[in-house]
């Protein structure tokens, strides 16, 4: 049994999107690059036909692990998100306290994750340690490149 992926509408539709295109057009693609390789003759030293293979490999595994997201996914709607605490789906207003800075994520699944649009995974360290916290709480977070100190300003859907 899978784990449930939450995700909002956009996001659930955006990867229904990529797997219809994946399985009506892509995979044809490359049956159709498959087929013209294998034309070519001797298979054992045909270097189109095994980079075809490869890239049918490739779409097949992305095609199988997008129907498993999507067959455990569950759409949040934002207007059921509270802002008493930070959950998924909240946009969190932070005081970087080292930097004396504002910052601004909003928490999503990891599929959804997209750092230049302040979108950041509650999986990732930052998204972890914020979880569960409260306006006022001051977040001490570790990640890859130091130490990060955080105050939670403003939680907001």
């Amino acid at each position: 049994m899978s784990d449930t992926i939450y995700l909002t509408k956009e996001g659930y539709n955006k990867l229904k999107v990529e797997l219809d295109d994946l399985k009506n057009n892509v995979r044809h693609q490359v049956l159709e690059k498959i087929a013209e390789a294998r034309a070519h003759g001797d298979l054992s030293e045909n270097a189109e036909y095994e980079a075809a293979r490869d890239e049918q490999a490739k779409v097949e595994g992305r095609i199988g692990n997008l129907e498993r997201m999507l067959s455990s996914a569950r759409i949040l709607d934002e207007k059921d998100i509270k802002t008493d605490k930070v959950y998924i789906l909240t946009t969190v207003v932070l005081k970087d306290l080292d930097k004396d800075k504002k910052l601004e994520y909003k928490l999503v699944s990891s599929e959804e994750a997209d750092i230049e649009q302040g979108k950041i995974s509650v999986k990732s360290p930052i998204g972890r340690a914020l979880l569960g916290k409260s306006i006022g709480d001051v977040v001490d977070i570790v990640v890859p490149k130091g130490e990060l100190c955080y105050e939670i300003l403003k939680i907001k859907v």
